[in-house]
């Protein structure tokens, strides 16, 4: 079966891409990466595509803080085509796409954020969590769609709140359920 093209965006550290590349370096994800893409230029993600092999690129932002300028996101798209990718994973991508890029790639993105959505979406989830006095959150992957974390949910997974968590303990357990959870819904999209 031929391997799904992927095409990573991500704004940050990248430890979802890393764990989505050494999967597909151990023959688990059959999956090939054909585009990194960062908002942010010297991203440490865009590290993790160069130390991997794939290909990528920077894409200036523009004006806006929460979204990409109308000819960026066209931009982004034709990087996208030309990559030949099916599947866009966000990884860690603090951009809200709009309609050029939702509608290029219509049920073919995906997004994973740290808490059992629909509750606490938007930034620093965990914190909310723990600041609403949760005993379980978690991470979740979801289609993207034009709001912010809202998109059809496709998996979960839960971690428990323990007694003494801290943001930081806490987050640090999330990233570990999503860095497990991610590539397996990804292999999901493959058998498909």
């Amino acid at each position: 079966m031929k391997p799904l093209g992927l095409g990573i965006l991500g704004s940050g550290k990248g430890t979802n891409c890393r764990a989505i590349l050494e999967q597909i370096r151990a023959g688990t994800l059959n999956a090939e990466a054909r585009v990194v893409v960062s908002d942010v230029v010297d991203a440490p993600i865009l590290d993790i595509a160069r130390e991997f092999s794939v290909p990528n690129s920077y894409l200036p932002p523009g004006h806006f803080r929460t979204r990409l300028e109308p000819e960026m996101e066209a931009k982004l798209v034709q990087l996208l085509r030309d990559a030949s990718v099916e599947l866009v994973v966000l990884a860690g991508f603090m951009r809200v796409l709009r309609k050029p890029i939702l509608q290029a790639f219509p049920r073919k993105i995906l997004n994973i954020h740290p808490s059992l959505l629909p509750k606490f979406p938007g930034l620093e989830a965990w914190k909310q969590a723990l600041a609403a006095g949760e005993a379980v959150t978690g991470c979740t992957v979801h289609y993207v769609d034009e709001k912010i974390d809202h998109g059809d949910i496709i998996a979960r997974r839960e971690v428990l709140i323990l007694p003494n968590d801290t943001a930081e303990t806490l987050h640090a357990r999330i990233q570990i359920a999503e860095r497990e959870l991610y590539p397996e819904v990804i292999a999901d999209f493959c058998h498909d």
